[in-house]
């Protein structure tokens, strides 16, 4: 059973929260004008290119013209392309322009992810969730060891490599930093001794913004996610946060989320575009 807070949130809140959510990996390269955001991302990730932002001046009318909205996605692939790469990763947003997606399928586009954006009011508490089926430990990356094993988690349910060891120190030092500091970090589950899922939780403006929620294949359907979520509202209800957020995929996450309370409010595609 399920315990849940009062559900107060409004969609443009939750769409506004969601568009100030910009992730940007340490070690990437940023490029950005008026109009966008592009990452060029270290060769350890997935994938290595991503438009994670589109403000487009003056494009779209109220009658929903969209002849100069092509003209700017046509900018940015253009920038896109001189990295010299095969594909560009492009994050939709609930706030982007209408007719986005059309003139992104134009050009050879196809969703590669969907996620739900979802979140839960926490004025009222975190909920209670029912407890894993297994013994199990969490503790926080805030360590070498830890930082790692979280990072090898990740690699089992999103691919990529490992980050460098040089990187991974520089993640568990600032988790040492800042989840004692209230601003949140990764935490790391262990059944047996050996990691079985991760997640993590960022703290900004009263938002809890939840991400990297994994569990490695052979450990799944033991409520270990379930466990990992409960702990990271749990650290964002002791440090005031009012609202949580996360973009579940709706193949995998998303459905636990919902069981756990969460409302979706949008769904937010990422494209693969060819170059």
């Amino acid at each position: 059973m399920v315990t849940m807070g009062c559900m107060s949130l409004s969609a443009s809140s939750v769409a506004a929260a969601s568009s100030a959510w910009v992730w940007i990996p340490d070690n990437a390269t940023v490029v950005e004008t008026d109009e966008y955001t592009i990452l060029r991302l270290p060769d350890y990730f997935d994938y290595q290119l991503s438009v994670i932002g589109f403000r487009p001046v003056g494009v779209i009318g109220e009658d929903g013209t969209l002849g100069a909205l092509g003209e700017a996605v046509d900018r940015v692939l253009d920038r896109a392309r001189s990295f010299g790469l095969a594909e560009v990763r492009w994050q939709f947003g609930l706030e982007d322009p209408k007719g986005l997606a059309d003139e992104l399928t134009a050009r050879g586009a196809t969703v590669a992810v969907l996620v739900d954006v979802l979140a839960i009011e926490l004025t009222g508490g975190a909920p209670k969730l029912p407890p894993p089926t297994v013994d199990m430990s969490i503790r926080w990356a805030t360590d070498f060891e830890t930082s790692r094993d979280g990072a090898a988690v990740g690699v089992t349910g999103f691919g990529g490599a490992l980050p460098p060891d040089d990187q991974i120190v520089q993640s568990a030092a600032r988790d040492a930093a800042a989840v004692p500091a209230g601003e949140g970090g990764m935490l790391v589950a262990y059944v047996g001794g050996l990691p079985a899922g991760s997640g993590g939780v960022t703290l900004v403006d009263g938002v809890a913004r939840l991400w990297g929620g994994v569990v490695v294949p052979s450990a799944r359907g033991q409520g270990i996610y379930r466990a990992v979520l409960e702990a990271r509202l749990g650290y964002a209800v002791t440090h005031g946060a009012t609202m949580a957020l996360v973009k579940g995929n709706v193949a995998t996450s998303g459905p636990i989320l919902q069981k756990a309370g969460f409302t979706v409010f949008g769904h937010e595609p990422i494209y693969s575009v060819p170059l």
